[in-house]
């Protein structure tokens, strides 16, 4: 699973980071980011969380498209 904040969106709050540090870190302009290129599976539950805790739903899950053109 990917995941990525929109800066455009973020309001720099912190829950993602408190509620899955392994995934979210708050960058050096106050906002979040994900700083793993795809979320391990033993932190997927916990992320999840943190993106549907988001109150401005800044997180999204990122779609590989790669394995969209797989399953055509």
């Amino acid at each position: 699973m990917k995941l990525e904040v929109n800066q455009d969106v973020c309001v720099g709050c912190g829950a993602c980071q408190a509620i899955c540090p392994e995934v979210f870190e708050i960058n050096d302009d106050g906002y979040a980011e994900v700083y793993v290129e795809n979320v391990d599976e033993d932190y997927e539950e916990s992320a999840i969380d943190a993106k549907e805790g988001c109150p401005v739903n800044a997180i999204s899950e990122v779609k590989d498209t790669d394995e969209d053109d797989e399953e055509e």
